[in-house]
């Protein structure tokens, strides 16, 4: 068996894609998911992936999900905090719970998960995070006051994680996607989308496959000496 990698949000679009790249390329894959059971079944079925059902956003569930997923596998060397939802919506129109979820749910997992495993990747001087973030987090977007923030917030994470953990053999890393064909982004008005590949230099929408060879560069040994990184998948939309 490989070195263990634990992906949240892995049982679709993006997730999923890092989870088949991940174990096709050797590693014990681990997929979490936060609440549909039927998807996730299927995802099983599909690549033979264990699916393990959790909030994220719990720090005592993520510690007590990580401890099983280590009395089963093996120490997870590998963590790829995926998982994030959308709750769009201008401002002066937000509620708290709305803001309040995303930030949870897409921010405050990566401390609950690197928290979980951080200890166990400095006691074994091996490491790899990859945070997931966006295009959103970097250049913002209208709408998503909540959304921008906590992506933005995962950059900075990163950035602080990296420093704290290069001495200990640990990389942090992120993967910033522009728009990529999943349901989300399915989900879409027609006219509206087409605006915004309008506005991509590469012409089309990202496909998950994209963002998994990123990442399974970045938890790979060859990428040992890049850390604090954020790498943009965006086909050129947002450059800086």
């Amino acid at each position: 068996m490989g070195r263990v990698a634990l992906v949240t949000g892995g049982t679709r679009g993006i997730g999923e894609a890092i989870c088949v790249k991940l174990k096709l390329k050797g590693y014990t894959v681990v997929a979490n998911y936060g609440g549909n059971d039927q998807a996730a079944e299927a995802f099983t079925e599909r690549t033979g992936i264990p699916a393990l059902k959790f909030d994220v956003s719990d720090f005592d569930a993520v510690k007590t999900a990580v401890e099983q997923i280590e009395q089963d596998f093996g120490a997870v060397e590998i963590l790829v905090n995926n998982a994030g939802i959308t709750r769009d919506g201008t401002l002066h129109r937000m509620n708290f719970e709305n803001w309040d979820a995303v930030i949870q749910t897409n921010l405050a997992s990566c401390f609950n998960t690197s928290r979980a495993v951080i200890e166990g990747m400095r006691e074994r001087s091996f490491g790899r995070i990859v945070n997931v973030g966006s295009v959103n987090g970097q250049a913002g977007q209208y709408g998503q006051v909540n959304y921008a923030a906590a992506k933005s917030g995962i950059h900075g994470f990163t950035k602080a994680l990296a420093q704290e953990g290069a001495a200990k053999g640990i990389t942090v890393n992120a993967v910033a996607p522009g728009y990529v064909d999943t349901d989300m982004v399915r989900a879409v008005p027609a006219d509206v989308l087409e605006k915004i590949i309008g506005t991509i230099p590469v012409g089309r929408l990202g496909r998950p496959e994209d963002i998994a060879r990123t990442v399974e560069f970045l938890v790979s040994d060859n990428a040992d000496f890049i850390t604090g990184s954020t790498i943009s998948v965006n086909g050129g939309q947002h450059m800086y």
